[in-house]
């Protein structure tokens, strides 16, 4: 068994997630880890929403509320949302608690006392109207190396680089189109080249692992090249206070949001444990040597994030264990755990363009699951995401592959066999001597265990939803073969029983298999054969308090959830004579008029 770090990205709360978020994190890290799950290892899930930073500060203006009142409606939001589409958290929280405050002030102080904290006068980005700081990620202008137009100021998402918002040419402010201006400020920079051995030679470590996305180990590597301190501070009143004396009663100095963000895995697994009633338990997940057990852990995101995950990161790890040329000592969280890998999806366009929320071209989840429910959207992200190149989503592909794959190839193989046992024997069948095509198909279902739970492990998770779709088109063809509904005579009653009860065993073996990928339609076809009570643990919306003085009064949903009863990944006999009911629709059919009524919703919104 092996302790796996689920560790997913943070979406941030400024408004209800589309599909191209959850297509980059939300579904791809769920059904890995499902499938860890049911291969019997211990899989710890966590996330949250984050919380920080001038863009809350310029959406709360705008609405008239405060901060924290903009973020509790979103994190709600976004919570229900995740919960809805079935991701298995152990704990999805949130970056305003005070757990969090705690521990990404201790990770800071231990990083600063080891040395790779050095303070450095900056010259900071300025609205000229409003006088409040403007974030890299909200000044564009032209890449200075590769001459890309719409570079931001933190990174170039052309050619990879790290910028500064004084290296771009013609910098302008995303928010209103205004030249900053550029002021003398005191910060904290994370000493990046202190710390770049110890990152070359762990990213070539993995690299040597052949495990890790070409595109992101290659990504990684490179933006090591152009390696300089990064500032962890920012002239800001919104955020988490710097924990130096000086510093922490400075109302606008916090710490910078992708310094914190990132610590949220870390704080995240603490509040896990904290809840569970264990405080020290997320050590056997984060704490080198803390178990006997191997330690795993996969960092699932969209591709403009892997600069975080890569170098930013894992550099605050290595620094607060005193792992660079300043050397040091861990601090009382102990030696932390490198990520094992930086799973990074692609971009999901929609109907050819880049979702737009500010343009209302984008299709929310939370409408998606309202009108269609949790199967199709899955499946959409399953077979046809971004996860190793850029895709498309499309209304048509959306229905299409819902009516002909979903509908017609998996639920009609469930409906169909159920009706039949209904229809001749009311219960499963005791199965006579099986022949040659009986056992051919058998073997094609068991293989499938192999062959996805390999893929699964690797994430290759296209490549595993079409096996398993491979091995339901197999089991389709053996009805055809076998034609069952023929089978009408008292001397061929046995014949027909062997082939029904051949014919539910590779439909359960079937749903269990594809319910990492279709957890809501795994239960729902564990009950049409016949089983009992849940098949695959579900999430559920909690509403909690706060875990420390500071906001022990304050209550906030989370998403969390009991799994120790998950399935374990292998066949398990059917019941003969378990009672089996003519079966309703295991998925709804999409009319072809969705295509158009959704393309109407895009041009009128």
């Amino acid at each position: 068994m092996t302790k796996i770090l689920s560790a997913v990205a943070w979406p941030y709360a400024n408004g209800p997630r589309h599909l191209g978020h959850v297509a980059g994190f939300g579904v791809p890290s769920d059904v890995f880890s499902r499938y860890m799950r049911m291969a019997g290892h211990d899989v710890l899930m966590v996330s949250g929403s984050d919380e920080h930073g001038t863009p809350i500060l310029v959406l709360a203006d705008k609405d008239g509320v405060t901060p924290q009142e903009l973020v509790d409606k979103h994190h709600s939001t976004i919570a229900h949302e995740l919960a809805g589409l079935g991701c298995s958290y152990d704990l999805y929280t949130r970056t305003t608690t005070a757990n969090h405050y705690s521990v990404a002030q201790e990770l800071f102080r231990q990083v600063h006392a080891n040395g790779y904290m050095i303070e450095q006068t900056t010259r900071g980005a300025i609205s000229p109207s409003t006088g409040r700081t403007l974030p890299d990620r909200y000044i564009e202008g032209t890449c200075p190396i590769c001459g890309y137009a719409e570079a931001r100021g933190d990174q170039c998402d052309n050619c990879g680089n790290q910028l500064e918002p004084t290296d771009l040419i013609d910098p302008k402010s995303k928010i209103n189109g205004e030249t900053p201006e550029f002021i003398e400020t005191q910060h904290f920079f994370l000493d990046l080249p202190a710390l770049a051995d110890s990152l070359r030679e762990w990213l070539e470590g993995r690299e040597a692992s052949g495990t890790w996305r070409p595109n992101v180990i290659k990504f990684s590597l490179n933006i090591l090249d152009d390696i300089r301190p990064r500032a962890m501070t920012r002239d800001i009143d919104w955020g988490i206070p710097v924990p130096l004396e000086g510093w922490e009663d400075q109302p606008a100095k916090r710490l910078y949001v992708w310094f914190d963000a990132v610590i949220g895995y870390l704080s995240a697994s603490i509040e896990w444990a904290r809840r569970i009633g264990e405080p020290e338990r997320w050590r056997e997940w984060w704490v080198q040597g803390a178990v006997p057990d191997a330690q795993d852990s996969y960092y699932f995101m969209g591709k403009d994030n892997i600069t975080f995950h890569s170098q930013i990161w894992p550099a605050e790890l290595l620094a607060y264990a005193g792992r660079g040329t300043r050397g040091g000592e861990p601090g009382p969280f102990g030696v932390l755990n490198l990520p094992t890998e930086v799973v990074s999806s692609e971009y999901l366009t929609m109907e050819g363009k880049q979702f737009s929320s500010s343009r209302g071209h984008v299709i929310y989840i939370r409408d998606v699951l309202e009108r269609y429910g949790p199967d199709p959207i899955r499946y959409f992200i399953c077979a046809a995401g971004p996860e190793n190149q850029d895709s498309n989503f499309t209304w048509a592909e959306f229905v299409q592959r819902n009516n002909s794959e979903l509908v017609a190839g998996w639920g009609n193989l469930v409906n169909r066999t159920g009706a039949m046992i209904a229809k001749n024997f009311g219960e499963i069948p005791k199965p006579g001597t099986l022949e040659p095509v009986d056992e051919a198909v058998r073997a094609a279902t068991l293989k499938a265990f192999d062959t996805v739970g390999d893929l699964l492990a690797n994430q290759r998770i296209k490549a595993a939803i079409n096996e398993a779709m491979r091995a339901v088109g197999d089991v389709n063809k053996y009805v055809t073969d076998t034609e069952p509904f023929k089978l009408k005579g008292d001397d061929q009653r046995e014949r027909l029983a062997t082939v029904l009860h051949t014919l539910i065993q590779c439909v359960s073996d079937l749903n269990t298999i594809l319910a990492p990928f279709l957890p809501h339609a795994a239960n729902r076809v564990h009950a049409f054969i016949g089983g009992e009570g849940e098949f695959i643990p579900m999430p559920h919306i909690e509403e909690v308090n706060g875990l420390d003085a500071g906001d022990r009064d304050r209550t906030y949903p989370i998403i969390t959830g009991e799994y120790s009863a998950t399935p374990r990944w292998e066949s398990r006999p059917v019941t003969v004579g378990a009672p089996i009911a003519k079966p309703t629709g295991v998925f709804v059919k999409l009319d072809e008029a969705v295509v158009e009524e959704e393309l109407e919703r895009l041009e009128q919104s």
